[in-house]
């Protein structure tokens, strides 16, 4: 008998003993492809791990007497597909925004010490760039560049500042792309800021305290000018959840830091990957919040001119965010992010990071 009809004889007497069970993973298989795991019965779900091995284990005896290669294809697919359903993640996408919206107020909270650091970076760095601007205008330019300036510096008069804080309707064909402009440079501000945490935190120490100045500096020159009030109605109805967004992503970063250089007793690769497990859950819903204050920046702030409205908007929105990191994912009897941390898959014990 040649070497290739013994080889496709072995095949045959190996499908022969144990085709049926991997019929019948087959089979089950196809259901949950086509209707979910929930549509097996009790018996088919106990079963279906078992058939899973007893593939895995004919596809292994398969390759170590390296038997038919079209068999050996057929059960790399079988166990491929039996895989995915046996150990993949079967939450659905409504199950897991949940637990992801009690995640992120939860590790806010626990993450309170480098969120009151960034927020003291942002708000020092307005105070000296509003103190340096007052006292020596001059100084302006080197803070607020001219693209980011727009004519709104203190060479501009009262009309022309305040007809910058009211659009004439014109844009409202421009909207969407305004707003889509606007969470793209805001995104850019967060992640830029999370990113640096990687050397040492030092950069997002300056990141903050810049854009502290340039807004401090532009505050300056509306201030100066007798519209404080129209200002910060232009501001803060996006401004509160904008900045609010870059301070939380400020505060990943400082994690990531924190980490790097000082990892305690174990090695810095497993600090970093603690601190950037919490870290990431800040940053995706600071994302968020970024896309949310481009709605607003781009649709309500062009749209909306009475300050009273845009105040209470502004009133609204503080309160909204407020109410949500404070009090959702509080769970009774348990510190703050433990539960809905290890509901996204990260362990509790390891996701406390020190500021």
């Amino acid at each position: 008998m040649s070497e290739v009809a013994g080889e496709q004889l072995r095949s045959t007497r190996f499908r022969r003993e144990r085709e049926r069970s991997w019929r019948r993973l087959e089979t089950l298989l196809a259901t949950v492809e086509r209707a979910g795991v929930a549509t097996l019965s009790a018996e088919d779900l106990a079963r279906l791990p078992a058939l899973h091995r007893t593939a895995a284990s004919s596809l292994s005896v398969a390759r170590a007497v390296s038997l038919d290669k079209n068999l050996t294809d057929y059960l790399e697919s079988l166990v491929a597909r039996s895989a995915m359903i046996v150990y993949g993640n079967h939450t659905g996408l409504r199950r897991v925004s949940g637990r992801f919206l009690r995640a992120f107020p939860a590790r806010v909270r626990a993450s309170w010490r480098p969120l009151l650091l960034a927020t003291l970076l942002l708000v020092g760095g307005g105070v000296t760039g509003f103190e340096l601007c007052t006292a020596e205008p001059s100084i302006y330019p080197s803070i607020v560049p001219e693209s980011m300036a727009s004519g709104r510096d203190f060479s501009a008069t009262r009309s022309e500042l305040r007809d910058t804080l009211y659009d004439d309707g014109d844009m409202e064909g421009f909207l969407t792309t305004f707003a889509s402009f606007l969470f793209q440079n805001n995104a850019r501000v967060g992640m830029l800021c999370f990113a640096l945490g990687f050397v040492a935190g030092l950069p997002v120490f300056m990141l903050l305290f810049w854009n502290g100045m340039v807004l401090g500096a532009m505050t300056a020159v509306f201030h100066g000018q007798g519209l404080a009030a129209e200002w910060w109605a232009w501001i803060l109805p996006h401004g509160i959840t904008e900045l609010g967004a870059v301070v939380l992503c400020g505060a990943a970063g400082l994690q990531l830091g924190h980490a790097l250089v000082f990892p305690g007793r174990r090695s810095r690769l497993h600090e970093m990957g603690r601190a950037g497990r919490g870290a990431a859950v800040i940053v995706v819903g600071s994302v968020g919040m970024l896309a949310f204050a481009a709605l607003i920046e781009g649709y309500f702030r062009q749209l909306v001119h009475d300050v009273d409205v845009r105040y209470g908007t502004a009133a609204a929105t503080a309160v909204l965010w407020l109410a949500y990191f404070l009090i959702v994912g509080r769970r009774r009897g348990a510190d703050d992010g433990e539960e809905p941390v290890a509901a996204l898959g990260v362990a509790p014990g390891d996701e406390r990071t020190r500021p």
